[in-house]
C-alpha cells in the first residue's frame, strides 16, 4: 500500500489518500496521489515504485520511464529510490482554471515484460488568490439636490480565482454618512452589491466622495481585494463666486512701469461647468483715478499698472473688484484690493533761501546770521531725511535751528579787502539709497567798514630840485591807496605842518593838492640857504572815523652855479691895501703874494681856478692854479722894471663857469730897510699864519671828533627802537630813503681855508645818512638829532674858516 506523506497535509487529507489508495488496489489498479498546489520543487509526492509493486533495483534494467499527458512536466521519479517528487510548482488555477476537480495524469512504462501503469496526481486548491475587482476605481455621478435618499446604484463585484470556500466572497463599504452597501445573493449563491443613498448631497459642500469597497474570500487565511468608489456630485448653479479673501493687501513701489503685475485674483465658484466660469471687473463704484492707474484682465483676474503711481500724490488705493459666473441668472462675488504705494527716493531735496541779511559788514561778530535756509523732501522715511552742508574752509557754518530749517551764520571774522564776496554752495542730500541731492548758491557780499588807513607804496619819497626853481612848479606826486571802498577809500592829502629854519612853516615852501597828491614849490629854493627840506605828507580817508597815513618826503636842493667868485683885495690880510713889495734878490719860487677868493656855491661850482688873465704880461711871475699864490718863476733882474701889474682871473668849474678878476701890483725894491720892513711884515704876518695853523688844527680835530660823535649817536639811535605813531585812528609810517644810495649828498658848505703858504682847502663836505627801513616818529627824531649835530659841525667848521 502506497502511503502519501507530507508535512503540510492535515489529518483529513491523509485519511483521504488512504481511502483512495485502497479503492485503486481493489478496483482500477491505478495509483492516485493528492498534492497541494504551489508545492515547492523537490517536494515529496509518493513512493511510486513501491506503490506500483516494483523493485527499486529493477527500475533501471527494465527501462522505467514516466510520461505526462500534456499538462506540463511537473513531476519526476528518482530511479535510485523510486520516489515521485515535484519537479516544478503547480498552479491549480493555471492548470485547471475554475474546474472543481484538478488532476494530472501520468503513465509509467516498464519493459521485460512491458507493463503500463496509470498514475493520477490530484492538485488541491489553496487560498492563494485574493478577490480582484475588474477596475481599480469605479466612477459614479450623482446630481446634487435632485437625487433623493434611498436611490440605489449597482456596483461591479469582485472575482476570486480560487474555488470552493476560498472563492466565497463577502463585501464591506467604508463608513459614510451619505451612503450604505446593500448585498444580495441569487439562487446560484452569486452575490451582487448596490450603493444606496442615505442623505441628500451638496456638491459645494462635498463635490466628490471617495469610498472603498472591500471583498473578502472564505479561505484561511482570508484574502481581500479593494476598489475605490469615486462618487462625483453633479453641479447645479446654486453658488456665487467666492474670493479666498475679502481684502487683499498689496505693496507696490511708486514709479512701477506700465504692465507691472499688481496681483492675480482668483475667485472660485463651487459650481461646475459654465456655472464656474468667472469674469472679473472693477466695481462701478471705483473712482476714475483708480481706473486711470490700474486695469484688470477680464478672464485671468490679473490687475496690472496702467498709469503712473506717485507716492507723493496718492499712497493708498482701495479697489473694489467683482467676479461673476455665467449662470442664468449670473451670481457675483466681491473683494477689495488695497494697494499700498511704497516710497522710493525719486524726489531730490528742495532748498529755499527764506531770508537774507546781506551784505555782511566785515566787522560783523561771529555768530551773525547771514541767511535762513529751509529744506524739504517730498519723499518719506530715510528718503525724506535731509542733511545740509557747505564747503569747508569758509568763514561760515550751518546751524540747525529747528526741523528743516538751518541758519547760515558767520563762523569767524571776515575781511572785505581779502575777499570781497563769497559764493557759498549749499548742498542738501537725503539719506535714500542712492541718495539724491540739490544745491543752491548764495552770494554773500561783504560790506566795507573803514578799517584800513591810506598807505603809501613807499616809506620815503626822495626828490632832487635845482635851486632857483620856478614858483608853482610841480615837484613830485605822492599817491596813497586805501583798500576800502567808496568814501572809506576817498583819500585827501595835506602837509604835516612844522617849522623850517628860522620858524618858517613848511607850507611857505611847498603845497600839496588835496585830491591828486601833486606837490608844488611855492617859492624858489636857494641852495645856499636850504639844502634839504624834509617834511611829511598826510593821506586821510573820508570814512567815519577817518584814518590817515603819513609819508616822509626828502627834498634835496641841488646847487646851481649862480654865484661868481668873490675876490678879497690883496693886502686885506695886513690891514691896508697896497702893492706887494718884492726884493730884487728874490730867487725862483719865492712867494710874493696870494689872491684870496671864495664862491658861495658848492662843489664844482665853488672849486676855483687861478690864472693870469694875460699870460704874456706875467713876466717872471706865476700864480698857483688852485692856491692863488703868486711866486717868482726865476731870479729877478733890474730889467724886469720897478713894478709889475698882474690881472689874476678867478673862475669856478660851474656850467657855465663864472669868474672874477683881481689886480695885483708888485713893486721891486732894493732897500734893505724895505726888505727888513717887509720881512718884519712877513714875520708879523707869519705869526698870524702860525696862529692860523694852530686854529686850523684845532678846528680839524674838533670837526673830526664831532663827526665821530655824530656817527656814534646815530648808531645808538638806530639800535634803539622808537614808539609807534598813530594819526587819528590809523598808524602813520615815516621812513627815509634816497634815490642815490645809502649815503647821499645832503648838505654841503663851501669854505675857503688858507693855511700859511700851503694850498687852500675847498669844499669841506658833510654827509648825512638816509634810511631804507621803515621808521616811526622816533626815527624822525633821530634824524633831527643827527642833522642837528651835522649843523653844529658845519657851524664849527664855518667858525674855524671865518677865523682863518
Amino acid at each position: 500500500m502506497a502511503l502519501l506523506r507530507r508535512d503540510s497535509l492535515g489529518t483529513g487529507q491523509l485519511l483521504r489518500l488512504v481511502l483512495l489508495h485502497t479503492a485503486w488496489e481493489v478496483g482500477s489498479g491505478q495509483v492516485r496521489y493528492s498534492l497541494p498546489e504551489e508545492s515547492k520543487q523537490g517536494a515529496f509526492v509518493g513512493r511510486l515504485a513501491q506503490d506500483l509493486g516494483l523493485e527499486v533495483s529493477e527500475l533501471v534494467p527494465r527501462m522505467f520511464r514516466m510520461v505526462s499527458k500534456g499538462r506540463g512536466d511537473y513531476f519526476e521519479v528518482n530511479l535510485q529510490s523510486g520516489v515521485l517528487f515535484v519537479k516544478s510548482p503547480v498552479d491549480r488555477e493555471e492548470v485547471c482554471g475554475q474546474s472543481p476537480l484538478c488532476a494530472i495524469d501520468l503513465e509509467v512504462i516498464v519493459d521485460k515484460p512491458l507493463r503500463i501503469f496509470h498514475v493520477e496526481v490530484e492538485i488541491q486548491d489553496i487560498n492563494d488568490n485574493a478577490p480582484v475587482f475588474p477596475v481599480n476605481e469605479q466612477n459614479l455621478g450623482i446630481a446634487e439636490s435632485l437625487t433623493l435618499p434611498g436611490s440605489r446604484f449597482p456596483l461591479e463585484g469582485a472575482f476570486d480565482a480560487d474555488i470552493g470556500t476560498n472563492s466565497l466572497l463577502t463585501y464591506k463599504l467604508s463608513p459614510s454618512e451619505h451612503f450604505t452597501l446593500d448585498v444580495t445573493a441569487n439562487d446560484d449563491q452569486i452575490k451582487s452589491a448596490e450603493l444606496e443613498l442615505k442623505k441628500s448631497l451638496d456638491r459645494e459642500e462635498t463635490p466628490v466622495y471617495r469610498l472603498f469597497l472591500t471583498a473578502t474570500d472564505g479561505g484561511k487565511p482570508k484574502l481581500t481585494g479593494t476598489v475605490q468608489l469615486m462618487i462625483t456630485v453633479l453641479d447645479v448653479n446654486d453658488n456665487a463666486p467666492v474670493f479666498n479673501q475679502s481684502v487683499y493687501k498689496v505693496q507696490m513701489l511708486e514709479g512701477s512701469a506700465n504692465g507691472t503685475l499688481v496681483i492675480k485674483l482668483n475667485a472660485t465658484d463651487l459650481d461646475e461647468g459654465i456655472y464656474k466660469d468667472i469674469t472679473y471687473a472693477f466695481s462701478s463704484l471705483v473712482p476714475p483715478h483708480i481706473k486711470d492707474t490700474f486695469k484688470i484682465c477680464e478672464y485671468s483676474g490679473e490687475i496690472r499698472v496702467k498709469g503712473k503711481m506717485d507716492f507723493e500724490y496718492i499712497n493708498l488705493y482701495e479697489i473694489q473688484v467683482s467676479a461673476k459666473d455665467k449662470g442664468n441668472p449670473p451670481l457675483a462675488g466681491h473683494c477689495k484690493v488695497v494697494v499700498e504705494v511704497l516710497d522710493i527716493n525719486d524726489n531730490a531735496p528742495e532748498l529755499t533761501i527764506t531770508s537774507h541779511s546781506l551784505p555782511v559788514p566785515e566787522d560783523a561778530p561771529p555768530g551773525t546770521v547771514v541767511a535762513l535756509i529751509s529744506v524739504s523732501d517730498r519723499d518719506s522715511g530715510d528718503n525724506g531725511k535731509v542733511t545740509c552742508s557747505i564747503p569747508p574752509d569758509l568763514p561760515f557754518q550751518l546751524v540747525s535751528t529747528f526741523k528743516n530749517y538751518h541758519s547760515l551764520v558767520l563762523a569767524e571774522a571776515v575781511d572785505r579787502e581779502r575777499v570781497s564776496e563769497y559764493k557759498i554752495l549749499v548742498t542738501a542730500r537725503d539719506e535714500g539709497a542712492p541718495s539724491l541731492s540739490a544745491s543752491s548758491s548764495i552770494l554773500v557780499p561783504i560790506a566795507d567798514v573803514n578799517d584800513n588807513a591810506p598807505a603809501f607804496p613807499q616809506p620815503v619819497y626822495t626828490v632832487f630840485v635845482k635851486e632857483n626853481n620856478r614858483p608853482g612848479a610841480h615837484l613830485l606826486s605822492v599817491s596813497a591807496s586805501d583798500p576800502d571802498v567808496r568814501e572809506n577809500a576817498f583819500v585827501s592829502y595835506s602837509v604835516v605842518e612844522r617849522s623850517v629854519g628860522e620858524q618858517q612853516p613848511v607850507s611857505s615852501y611847498i603845497s600839496v593838492h588835496s585830491e591828486s597828491g601833486h606837490i608844488y614849490g611855492l617859492q624858489p629854493f636857494d641852495y645856499e640857504e636850504l639844502q634839504v627840506l624834509q617834511f611829511q605828507v598826510s593821506a586821510r580817508d573820508a570814512g567815519f572815523p577817518s584814518l590817515c597815513g603819513n609819508v616822509t618826503v626828502q627834498l634835496f636842493v641841488l646847487d646851481e652855479n649862480d654865484n661868481a667868485p668873490a675876490v678879497s683885495p690883496p693886502g686885506s690880510g695886513r690891514g691896508s691895501p697896497g702893492p706887494e713889495l718884492v726884493p730884487l734878490s728874490a730867487g725862483a719860487g719865492h712867494v710874493v703874494g696870494k689872491v684870496r677868493a671864495v664862491d658861495a656855491d658848492s662843489g664844482y661850482n665853488a672849486w676855483l681856478r687861478y690864472e693870469v688873465q694875460e699870460a704874456g704880461t706875467a713876466g717872471p711871475f706865476r700864480v698857483g692854479v688852485y692856491s692863488g699864490e703868486i711866486s717868482t718863476t726865476r731870479a729877478l733882474e733890474e730889467a724886469d722894471g720897478p713894478s709889475q701889474r698882474l690881472v689874476i682871473l678867478v673862475k669856478d668849474h660851474g656850467e657855465p663857469a663864472l669868474s672874477a678878476t683881481a689886480t695885483v701890483s708888485l713893486s721891486l725894491v732894493e732897500s734893505p730897510q724895505a726888505v727888513k720892513w717887509d720881512s718884519r711884515q712877513r714875520v708879523g704876518s707869519e705869526g698870524p699864519l702860525v696862529d692860523m695853523n694852530v686854529s686850523l688844527m684845532i678846528a680839524i680835530c674838533s670837526v673830526s671828533g664831532l663827526f665821530v660823535l655824530v656817527i656814534i649817536v646815530y648808531v645808538g639811535l638806530r639800535c634803539h627802537p622808537g614808539p609807534e605813531v598813530m594819526c587819528g585812528p590809523g598808524k602813520a609810517t615815516v621812513v627815509f630813503s634816497s634815490e642815490v644810495g645809502s649815503w647821499s649828498y645832503s648838505q654841503r658848505q663851501s669854505r675857503n681855508l688858507c693855511v700859511g703858504e700851503g694850498t687852500a682847502k675847498n669844499d669841506l663836505m658833510v654827509f648825512s645818512p638816509n634810511f631804507s627801513d621803515s621808521a616811526e616818529n622816533g626815527e624822525h627824531e633821530k634824524l633831527q638829532v643827527a642833522q642837528g649835530l651835522i649843523v653844529a659841525l658845519r657851524d664849527v667848521s664855518s667858525s674855524a674858516s671865518s677865523s682863518i
